[in-house]
């Protein structure tokens, strides 16, 4: 849904801030990084700000080795709506070399909790210089909105998601050098193909529960419906959007979903795949398709990667997070 917030797998992000991969995914987890004991102990916001910070510095030099044990055996990663492995993205890692500036900062950060083992952070990264990859220079994004899915590993924390987003006016998004066809695959609001096998990725049996969640909070968005909204969400949720805005509470997150930004007539929702995180928790990657304007903009056409999160509360699937990118 393009309420929702854009994700950064570890990849080079492009400097279109219309690309599924605006700025460079650094996540965070120190190679032997314990969180206070006892391990049951929630984290501070402190003390994952420390951990994306090492993960930065490790970007910029290419650590890919860091990111071996920083990253979840569970790591969920999109890269033009195709889903990439922990493997994939700790070679890619390896790959990167980055020039950037000195002064650039990590802020504004807010924590949100999934469940006693599962955390978001989210916050802002102003890196300044650019990172080359495969013979390819890419300057970064001067503000980027970044946030990251931590899970409890034993008594340390591990990142299984990340993403990142240029933070953009949304009444006057760059270009995009890539155009869908105009309306394809926007009809109905009722698509539930997994579509495993075009991410070259096995889906985890959660994958039609996931998806049916996600077509269901995706039209009560449609339709402006708080009442449904709030019935289909975890009592604390928060989002971040294809313009790199982020809501950080409920009422905030229903207030934008509910405004009149986006007035879209139909969506599709396809290529899902579930993965399960933890038996309360599960992640969906969607490719996003849309007819209608969002600022001000008709994005009929406009593919969106989504990244939903997802925890189950009396044994119903709650939405509680979401990072979409457009594609």
């Amino acid at each position: 849904m393009i309420r929702k917030s854009v994700y950064w797998p570890f990849v080079l992000s492009a400097a279109v801030a219309f690309s599924a991969w605006a700025a460079p995914a650094y996540i965070a987890a120190a190679e032997n990084a314990h969180v206070t004991k006892p391990v049951d102990a929630a984290p501070t916001t402190d003390a994952l700000l420390a951990l994306e910070k090492q993960a930065h510095e490790a970007y910029i030099r290419g650590d890919g080795k860091f990111f071996e044990n920083l990253l979840s055996d569970k790591w969920v990663a999109q890269q033009g709506g195709i889903r990439r492995s922990k493997a994939d993205a700790v070679k890619r890692i390896s790959g990167v070399r980055c020039e950037v500036g000195p002064g650039w900062a990590l802020s504004e950060p807010r924590m949100l909790k999934i469940d006693k083992d599962a955390y978001v952070l989210s916050y802002e990264s102003n890196l300044r210089g650019s990172c080359a990859e495969n013979g390819k220079t890419e300057k970064l994004p001067d503000r980027a909105r970044a946030a990251t899915v931590w899970v409890r590993n034993g008594d340390r924390w591990q990142a299984v998601f990340h993403g990142e987003n240029p933070i953009i006016d949304p009444s006057a998004p760059p270009s995009s050098d890539k155009k869908a066809e105009p309306g394809a695959d926007a009809h109905t609001a009722t698509d539930t193909n997994t579509g495993a096998s075009a991410h070259n990725v096995t889906a985890d049996p959660i994958t039609g529960a996931l998806m049916a969640a996600e077509n269901a909070v995706s039209d009560a968005w449609r339709r402006h419906d708080a009442k449904t909204i709030n019935e289909l969400t975890a009592n604390d949720i928060a989002f971040v959007d294809i313009y790199g805005t982020f809501t950080a509470n409920k009422p905030a997150t229903v207030k934008a979903w509910t405004s009149t930004l986006c007035n879209v007539s139909s969506f599709t929702l396809t290529n899902g795949v579930g993965t399960s995180v933890s038996p309360t928790v599960g992640i969906v990657t969607v490719t996003g398709s849309y007819v209608g304007t969002c600022g001000g903009q008709d994005i009929s056409g406009q593919k969106i990667a989504e990244n939903s999160v997802y925890v189950k509360v009396g044994g119903v699937w709650k939405w509680v997070f979401a990072f979409n990118s457009p594609m």
